[in-house]
Formats: structure tokens, sequence, C-alpha cells
């Protein structure tokens, strides 16, 4: 006869804590102290960014009277929407492109694995560091300097600020993957780029493809708002029906660039899970 199986309760000690669990009322006193100190940093962040819920409370009538102007969106320009919205994808493209073009070969130095010269992965890292601290507006402004107004620009910026931070991405990735592979090769006398070719990029590849399908997106996204600043794309038509007071104008580019970015993530999405299919076979 089968007899009924019962569960155990579970007791205090079962369960696992993220950080060390505090020993004592003294153990108990830093976690409470710890927990003050993040509260006063909340607190003082709150007011540095001058948050105030009732400021935002008395401009909801700006935002529905904004709503109110932009509805309906005027289909009627959305002729005139389709080629800033083909030159965004443009610009996108070509600037994930470059970014990764530039990344790839700063991430096999900046990547501690592959070889030992120490001072030059940290300058390296560095490097990449500094590239992707500078937003992508302040770029399209400084390109749009150099080589004037119009979506050039705005692939530059995107390809130079994406080098820094696929490089970061492409570096991490080689220093997790299996060295097994790299000592082999290495021991059976392997040129460097050898190693690179047959150890390193078989085993990155599929982390590297699902990186670069990711930033893809956020270049569409960043893409549209650097026309703002004269670099071609919806942004700049966006901006236009702004200054114009065409608000619905502006709700339709809105809808636009949302249904772009739809797209995009369902796409990527798509590769994504084909890729990993293909990674488990």
């Amino acid at each position: 006869m089968n007899t009924p199986t019962t569960t155990p309760h579970m007791s205090h000690d079962s369960w696992n804590w993220t950080a060390t669990r505090p020993e004592g009322a003294l153990g108990w006193l830093g976690y409470a102290a710890a927990a003050l100190a993040i509260a006063w940093v909340l607190q003082w962040s709150a007011s540095g960014a001058q948050m105030s819920w009732g400021e935002l409370a008395n401009g909801m009538p700006q935002i529905g009277d904004f709503l109110t102007r932009s509805v309906p969106p005027d289909w009627s320009i959305l002729n005139r929407l389709w080629a800033p919205a083909l030159e965004t994808i443009q610009i996108a493209i070509w600037g994930t492109l470059l970014s990764v073009i530039l990344a790839l070969p700063l991430s096999f130095i900046a990547a501690s694995n592959l070889h030992s010269w120490h001072w030059l992965r940290r300058v390296t890292r560095q490097f990449l560091n500094v590239v992707r601290s500078i937003n992508e507006l302040i770029l399209a402004l400084v390109f749009v300097s150099a080589v004037g107004l119009g979506p050039f620009p705005g692939v530059l910026a995107l390809a130079l600020h994406g080098m820094g931070m696929l490089g970061k991405f492409f570096a991490e990735s080689i220093e997790e993957i299996d060295q097994g592979p790299l000592e082999a090769l290495r021991s059976a006398g392997a040129t460097q780029l050898q190693v690179i070719a047959f150890g390193v990029v078989p085993q990155a590849i599929t982390a590297w493809i699902a990186v670069v399908l990711y930033r893809f997106e956020v270049n569409l996204r960043s893409a549209t708002v650097l026309g703002m600043v004269g670099a071609g794309g919806l942004g700049f038509e966006l901006v236009s029906s702004l200054k114009l007071f065409r608000y619905q104008e502006t709700a339709t580019c809105i809808v636009v660039i949302t249904v772009m970015v739809i797209a995009a993530d369902l796409v990527s999405n798509w590769l994504r899970s084909r890729i990993q299919q293909g990674s488990r076979r």
C-alpha cells in the first residue's frame, strides 16, 4: 500500500541568503547601518534630481493638453515619412556594421586570455570606456560640424559609440570561452591568428551575433533621436513638427518610430531563437 508523502516544512536555516547571513546583534546592526546608508543615498540623489511628484501632478493637465492636440495622428503625411524612415534604417544598419568592424580587432586586444601584454589590454579597455562614455548626441554634433548635416554624421556617431559598447561585450565573451581548445591549438604550434580563427570565433560567434542584433535595435532607436541634431532620419521630421506645433504630425512620427522598433525587435528575437536552436544541434 502506498503511503502518502508529506512535504516537510522548510526551516529558517534552509533559506539561501543572497548575502552572508548576519550573526548576532553586531551583524544585524551592520545590516541596519547599510540600509540607512542606502536610504540616505536615495534621498540625496532624489534631492539632487529635484524629484517632485507634486510638480508632476500639477503638470498632468499640460500633458493631457498635448495628447489631446496630438489625436488623431495626421495619416496624410505617411507618404512623406517613407524616405526618412528608410533613411533611419540605413543609418542603423551602417552604424551597426561599422561598429562591429571597429570593435572586433579591439576586443581581441582587450581580452585577457589571448595575450600577455597586460599594459596594452589595459590601455585598450580604457579607450573603449572613454568612447562609450560619450553620448551619441554629442558625437553627432561633433560629426555634423565636421561633415555637415545629413545621415552620415549619424552613422559615424553610432559607429563610434557602438565600437565602445561592442568591444567591451566581445572581449568579455572571449574571456568566458573554454580555454581547452585554445591550449590545444597553441601546443600544436598554431599561430595567434589560427587560435583566434579556429578556437575563439567558433565558441564566441553565437554570443556575438546576439549582442550585434541587440545593438541594432538600440541603434534604430538612437537614429531617430540623432535626427534632432541634424543627422537625418525620422528624428528630423519629429523635431520639425514639434517646432511648428503640428502635434498631429508629431504623433504620426511617433507611431511610425514605434512600429519600426517593434518590427526590429520581432525580427531580432526570431533570429536569436534560430541561432540558439542551431547552436544546440
